[in-house]
């Protein structure tokens, strides 16, 4: 069954001369199904992808797969020790991504919780940035939802 929940997201960038935070507040929809936790939310203006929905899939602590759908279309596959090409939708045009994942740690449960992502991004296996996100879920009053 998909529960309201509210989600906070800190996403740290890393490239060779630059670091970037991000944070994003919001609400969505988290649910179990088939042993994985999902955890979707409508994407904003102000994280640039208005028009669509991120959803992502966590496989325990093995891979957490981010998809995006709507006006942006992408997928990003998380595998600890293993690197996937991805495709990635910038907003004006498609890029192909190597995605290397370092580290994937889950405390999430039916009640919420916690999700810590440390990935590598590469560009035509061009080294670009360390990223990392964290992720937590908390399941609100329903007082706070319907504000």
């Amino acid at each position: 069954m998909k529960k309201d929940v509210l989600i906070s997201i800190k996403g740290v960038y890393n490239s060779e001369d630059d670091r970037d935070v991000i944070e994003l507040f919001t609400t969505g929809q988290y649910y179990k199904r088939k042993g994985c936790y999902y955890i979707c939310y409508e994407e904003s203006e102000a994280t640039g992808f208005e028009g669509s929905t991120t959803t992502l899939k966590v496989e325990e602590e093995k891979m957490v797969t981010l998809e995006r759908t709507g006006s942006a279309n992408s997928q990003l596959i998380v595998e600890r020790g293993v690197r996937h090409q991805c495709h990635y939708d910038v907003g004006c045009g498609d890029l192909l991504v190597g995605v290397l994942g370092s580290k994937i740690k889950s405390s999430l449960t039916d009640k919420g919780g916690n999700l810590e992502i440390k990935y590598s991004l590469d560009f035509n296996s061009m080294y670009s940035s360390e990223n990392e996100m964290y992720i937590h879920i908390k399941m609100p009053s329903s007082s706070v939802l319907k504000a």
